[in-house]
């Protein structure tokens, strides 16, 4: 089994997207407010479920071993740190929008609106209960609702506002540019090594 050449530079690419908007940020404790969640959004969007997890968990261990990747800060410090549960998630949260958005036909209202839900749902909601449990963890002083009011009703509105976003930059580059075509290889299936061709 082996990944494409063209697949790993488009890891590599949104993997550098994330890295670049993590530092378009609102200022908050302990939890900031930035664009990283779009970036997550794009790549399982874009490039499907493998490479698309592939660009997040390459940013998650570049950092874990020390590159400054996220607002130039790296280090299994900043992995772990109270946000880790929701960079914990990135990887995962590519995997499944990569799966799920796919199966719809982003044409059409209902298209846009299914394509919308999925990537609210994965992109952003699916962080949520580690990501809050994470910072509770990290933070023992918070109880439930202060952990839910620092780590996740700020940024409700935003992430449906980067959701709307993903969905109208995804809905119109997948019409030309499919994952597969994009990465050179199917969204779902590790490629198998090329057959020898027959006689």
């Amino acid at each position: 089994m082996k990944l494409t050449l063209r697949g790993i530079v488009f890891s590599a690419l949104f993997a550098a997207i994330l890295v670049v908007f993590s530092f378009f940020k609102i200022p908050m404790e302990p939890v900031p407010i930035t664009l990283q969640t779009l970036a997550v959004m794009l790549a399982g969007g874009l490039l499907g479920a493998r490479y698309g997890f592939l660009s997040m968990l390459l940013v998650v261990v570049l950092t874990a071993i020390g590159f400054p990747m996220l607002h130039g800060n790296g280090g299994i410090g900043t992995v772990l740190g109270p946000t880790g549960g929701f960079i914990m998630m990135w990887p995962l949260s590519a995997l499944m929008i990569g799966l799920l958005l796919p199966r719809i036909r982003m044409n059409g209202v209902l298209g846009y609106v299914g394509a919308f839900l999925v990537l609210e749902i994965f992109g952003s909601l699916f962080a949520y209960p580690l990501g809050v449990g994470w910072l509770m963890y990290k933070v023992p002083s918070y109880t439930f609702a202060k952990a839910m009011a620092a780590g996740c009703y700020p940024f409700l509105l935003g992430d449906a506002i980067k959701a709307v976003a993903a969905t109208l930059i995804i809905a119109p580059i997948r019409q030309v540019f499919p994952p597969q075509r994009l990465t050179g290889s199917s969204s779902h299936s590790v490629i198998i090594k090329n057959e020898a061709s027959a006689g």
